[in-house]
C-alpha cells in the first residue's frame, strides 16, 4: 500500500497523505506543471530562494524557511556536481500533479518530487534516494540462470520484462510476480530496496524460471497520466497477459505456474487467478484483505497523522464507500480516480480465493506497517477449513520482506537490504523446488 506521512523539506511525503497536509483538494492542475517543475529544480539547483519561495503555495511556504533552505541546498551541494538530469516522470494525484526529475550527481543519484498545485504553485518538493547499484544478496548463484529481456502483451500496451530461466533441460515451473500500489518497476523498487530483483535471482537459483515486469502506469508514464483507470487496466490485463507469455516459453512447464502478488498485486490475485483459471498455485505477500481504502487509513494513523488532516482523510475513505456508478465522473479520491474505487466495490478477495482449487500460500512480515497482521489474520479466517493453504509470518520482516529491529517506518527502505533468505526458501518449497 502506498505509504502516508507528514511533510516537511528534508523528509519523504507519501501519495495518500501529500494531498491531506499540503492542503492540495483544489480544482484540476495548471497547465503545464512539468515546466513549473523544472524552473523549481533548477532554482533549487542555483540556491535561489527568493524566486524559488515565490512559487510556493502558502502552506508549503510556512514550512520552507531561508535557513532551512540553505541547509538543504548545502546538503545537495556536497553531492558533487551534476552529471545528468534524466527526463521527468508525471503522475497525476487527484487535482495534483506529482512530476519526478532523476537526478546524477557525483555521489549519488537522487530523484526530486515536485508536487504541483491547481494554481500552478510547488506544494511540495521532497528528495528521494534514485537508482542504486543492485548487489547480488548472498543465495543468487548467477552462474546457474539465464536473464534475457522479454516484451509481451498486445498495442497499445506491450510491457518489457525480464524472464529469468534456470539452466539445464527443463522444462521447469515458473512465477509471475505483481508488484503492489503505483507505478512500479519490474524489480518492485521501493528506496534502496529491490525485492523483485531478489526474489528472481533466489527462485531462478533454485529451478524456477521467474517474470517480472515494469507496470503499465511505470512504463507508459504520461499517455495514462490524468485518465480514469480501474484495476484491471492497472493490473490485472497485464497479470493475464504475463500468464500467456510464459506459458509459451520452451523451458517452461505450463501445467507448472504460479502467481505471486505482493502489496496491492496481492490483494488482486485471487481475481487474477480465477480468470485465468490454469494456476499450479497462487502466493500473496504482504497482501491486505481489507479494501484499500481502510488500509490507507490505517497507515495515516500509524504514522502520528491528527486533526484535520486525520479528519480530511477520513471524510475521503466515507465518501469512497459511499460511491455509486452513477459517481464515475466524481472527482478522484485518496489519489485514485472514482472508475477505480468502483472497479473494486464490493470485491472480497478471501471470498475469491476460496473459490479455487489450486494451493495458496500467504507469507507476512510480522513488522509490516503497510499491511499489518489484522489482514494476515483476515486472511486466515477467511480460508479456514479451505485445503492447501499454508500461512507463515516472520517477525523481524517488514513490508519487503527484509528483516530489521523495533518499529519499522518508511526510513527503513532507504537503506540497501535483500528479501530474507527464509522467505525464498518457503516460495522454492511451495513451487516444488
Amino acid at each position: 500500500m502506498p505509504i502516508a506521512r507528514r511533510s516537511n523539506i528534508k523528509m519523504m511525503l507519501s501519495r495518500a497523505l501529500c494531498f491531506f497536509a499540503a492542503g492540495l483538494l483544489l480544482a484540476q492542475p495548471a497547465a503545464d506543471p512539468t515546466a513549473t517543475a523544472k524552473k523549481a529544480l533548477d532554482l533549487l539547483m542555483a540556491q535561489n530562494y527568493p524566486e524559488y519561495s515565490g512559487m510556493a503555495s502558502p502552506s508549503y511556504k510556512s514550512t520552507m524557511s531561508e535557513q532551512a533552505f540553505g541547509k538543504l541546498t548545502a546538503e545537495i551541494k556536497g553531492w558533487g556536481a551534476v552529471e545528468k538530469t534524466g527526463e521527468p516522470s508525471v503522475e497525476k494525484m487527484g487535482p495534483t500533479t506529482l512530476v519526478t526529475f532523476p537526478v546524477s550527481f557525483a555521489t549519488r543519484n537522487v530523484n526530486f518530487r515536485f508536487a504541483i498545485n491547481a494554481s500552478g504553485q510547488v506544494a511540495a518538493m521532497y528528495p528521494m534516494p534514485g537508482e542504486t547499484a543492485w548487489q547480488r544478496p548472498f543465495y543468487s548463484k548467477p552462474d546457474s540462470f539465464k536473464e534475457r529481456a522479454v516484451i509481451f502483451g498486445e498495442e497499445p500496451w506491450k510491457l518489457p520484462g525480464t524472464l529469468a530461466v534456470p539452466n539445464g533441460a527443463g522444462p521447469f515451473p515458473a512465477v509471475v510476480l505483481v508488484q503492489g500500489f503505483g507505478p512500479k518497476d519490474r524489480d518492485d523498487t521501493t528506496g534502496a530496496l529491490k525485492p523483485f530483483h531478489d526474489l528472481s535471482d533466489g527462485l531462478a537459483s533454485r529451478g524456477i524460471a521467474v517474470l517480472r515486469y515494469d507496470k503499465r502506469r511505470w512504463h507508459y508514464g504520461s499517455r495514462v497520466s490524468g485518465k480514469p483507470y480501474t484495476a484491471d487496466d492497472d493490473t490485472i490485463e497485464d497479470a493475464l497477459a504475463a500468464l500467456a507469455f510464459v506459458r509459451t516459453q520452451p523451458e517452461v512447464d505450463p501445467k507448472r505456474i504460479f502467481l505471486m502478488g505482493h502489496d496491492q498485486g496481492g490483494y488482486l490475485a485471487p481475481r487474477i487467478a480465477n480468470d485465468d483459471g490454469k494456476l499450479a498455485g497462487l502466493i500473496l505477500m504482504g497482501a491486505n484483505q481489507r479494501p484499500l481504502e481502510d488500509v490507507m487509513l490505517d497507515q495515516i494513523q500509524y504514522l502520528g497523522v491528527t486533526g484535520a488532516d486525520l479528519e480530511t482523510a477520513k471524510s475521503a475513505v466515507a465518501r469512497v464507500k459511499s460511491l455509486e456508478p452513477s459517481d464515475a465522473d466524481a472527482p478522484p479520491l485518496l489519489g485514485l480516480p472514482a472508475t477505480y474505487w468502483l472497479n473494486l466495490k464490493g470485491y472480497d478477495p478471501a471470498a475469491e480465493a476460496k473459490k479455487l482449487t489450486i494451493p495458496i500460500l500467504i507469507l507476512q512480515g510480522e513488522r509490516d506497517f503497510q499491511v499489518g497482521m489484522k489482514d494476515f489474520d483476515l486472511w486466515k479466517s477467511g480460508l479456514a477449513g479451505k485445503k492447501d493453504v499454508t500461512a507463515r509470518s516472520y517477525p523481524a520482516l517488514n513490508h519487503m520482506f527484509v528483516a530489521g529491529e523495533g518499529k519499522s517506518s518508511e526510513t527503513e527502505y532507504r537503506k540497501p537490504g535483500h528479501v530474507a533468505p527464509e522467505t525464498i526458501d518457503e516460495l522454492a518449497k511451495f513451487m516444488g523446488k
